[in-house]
């Protein structure tokens, strides 16, 4: 089976459509749990950051975090969703050993936060996903099952922290679609302040509901692959899931209704549980939280304090920037990115500020596996790199160089090139001379560039390859042009 271009998947029956509907688990930004004023900080020593409440001691009752709330009422506004001001917490009824209460605190019928929309690009072509939800809910804890062969320990660490589920419908239609809907919304939560969108803490998380049908067929029977943490699995588990589901309904098979787990080692799912039903938890209204309700004023000034959102930063580098669409959504993508940018073209050219953002430090980011809160070279240490340049103190290829040397050793770039002797030749009487002698020297190339002017390039380097990079570039053009009549 091979993925066409318009996100068919070619069977042996034909072609089949993959239908996918996430629902993304975002921990809020709050340094309280929901219902208690335990710490929420990562990496605590286990069972440390634990109350009564969230050990579930008989007698202990819940009290709301306003600050939740809060950031749950920032993330609808940021997701252009309704928000209800009047919301029920139920009572999610199922057993297990990290879950002290028996029952989870989450919301069913009556969500904090209803429709809103998400919009992709993908390939060039804007796909508008409806949100269904968002709702808050507590946390669990965590089992852990490799530090002893006969026992399994719980850490409640994570017991009663904050989540959002925020459930996308279902107008996914391939694996590329699913990963760009998880970046952006990660992007927005994380230019919110409500979620820092880390999946290697769990902090962010998704549960990928994945079905396949032949175009324009009813929905076919959905497959739940439980919490996927990563961007790049996503597409993996839409993918190895879809392909899955087509070669039993080829075979003659039928698809169960399933919660699975992906495998990203054996690259494939495998069933964990029978799906549950929405009756199977037994929701009820929790009897120890009254309903939720807030005034619009809340909503308004909430709405107010909004920071500009990734669209608004796209259009805005587009328009007052002049850069291209590409170069924008590259920077907008995170916006500790967009953050660097800004601060190294403060006062410089845009667009060669966004070709070294991009190129340079991108680019030995990545080959570094490193993200932007690790760079080595700050964004006033860059800008000062291409002041240099703007001056004409150093050239672009030395430039190149002095990178290097604030990379690996730190340092002011000014004083780098001042103690190193970087500065760029200018002196025309050094570079006359310089030229003069591989003009002598080479009198068949001379003829060459006569003939042909672009040979000029050759003659170029040599100079530059002479003056170990240090002559100007643009002086050594116009010297050359002169001496050889082009």
């Amino acid at each position: 089976m091979t993925a066409k271009s318009n996100n068919l998947i070619k069977g042996a029956t034909g072609d089949w459509e993959i239908v996918v509907g996430l629902e993304v688990h975002a921990q809020v930004n709050s340094r309280a749990k929901l219902f208690s004023g335990s710490s929420t900080a990562f990496g605590a020593s286990p069972n440390s950051h634990v109350s009564l409440v969230d050990a579930a001691m008989p007698g202990m009752l819940p009290v709301i975090n306003e600050e939740c709330v809060a950031q749950a009422v920032r993330t609808g506004l940021g997701l252009n969703a309704e928000i209800h001001l009047k919301s029920v917490f139920d009572r999610k009824n199922y057993f297990y050993p990290d879950l002290p209460q028996g029952y989870q605190i989450s919301q069913y019928k009556q969500p904090i936060v209803g429709e809103g929309a998400v919009e992709i690009d993908v390939d060039g072509e804007a796909i508008r996903i409806g949100i269904e939800r968002l709702h808050l809910e507590q946390d669990a804890g965590k089992s852990i099952h490799d530090q002893h062969p006969d026992s399994s320990y719980v850490d409640l660490n994570r017991s009663g922290v904050a989540l959002m589920e925020i459930v996308s419908k279902p107008d996914l239609r391939s694996a590329k679609q699913a990963q760009a809907y998880v970046s952006k919304l990660r992007t927005i939560l994380q230019y919110l302040g409500t979620c820092d969108g880390d999946m290697e803490k769990g902090n962010l998380r998704a549960d990928v509901n994945v079905s396949v049908r032949k175009p324009g067929a009813e929905l076919g029977t959905r497959c739940e692959i439980k919490n996927v943490n990563s961007i790049r699995f996503i597409g993996q588990a839409v993918d190895t899931e879809a392909r899955r589901q087509i070669g039993i309904i080829e075979d003659g098979g039928r698809v169960d209704q399933e919660t699975r787990l992906f495998d990203p080692q054996k690259g494939e799912t495998r069933a964990m549980r029978s799906k549950e039903e929405a009756h199977d938890y037994r929701y009820f209204p929790d009897p120890d939280l009254l309903p939720l309700e807030f005034e619009q004023s809340f909503v308004d000034k909430l709405k107010a304090g909004l920071p500009e959102l990734p669209d608004q930063k796209r259009a805005r580098f587009i328009k007052s920037y002049g850069l291209s669409v590409y170069d924008a959504d590259v920077l907008v993508a995170e916006k500790a990115n967009a953050d660097y940018f800004e601060t190294v073209a403060r006062g410089r050219d845009a667009k060669t500020s966004a070709n070294w953002v991009i190129n340079e430090l991108f680019g030995r980011l990545n080959k570094e596996g490193g993200d932007i809160g690790k760079s080595p070279v700050s964004a006033q240490q860059l800008g000062q790199i291409l002041d240099l340049i703007g001056t004409n103190v150093i050239s672009g290829k030395i430039a190149k160089d002095l990178f290097e040397i604030v990379w690996s050793e730190g340092g002011d770039p000014a004083d780098i090139v001042d103690k190193r002797g970087m500065k760029q030749v200018t002196d025309t009487g050094a570079i006359e001379k310089a030229v003069d002698d591989i003009i002598a020297k080479n009198p068949d190339k001379v003829a060459q560039a006569k003939a042909k002017p672009t040979m000029i390039g050759w003659f170029v380097g040599q100079v530059m390859r002479q003056s170990g990079g240090k002559a100007n570039p643009q002086v050594v053009n116009d010297i050359l042009k002169a001496k050889l009549g082009i």
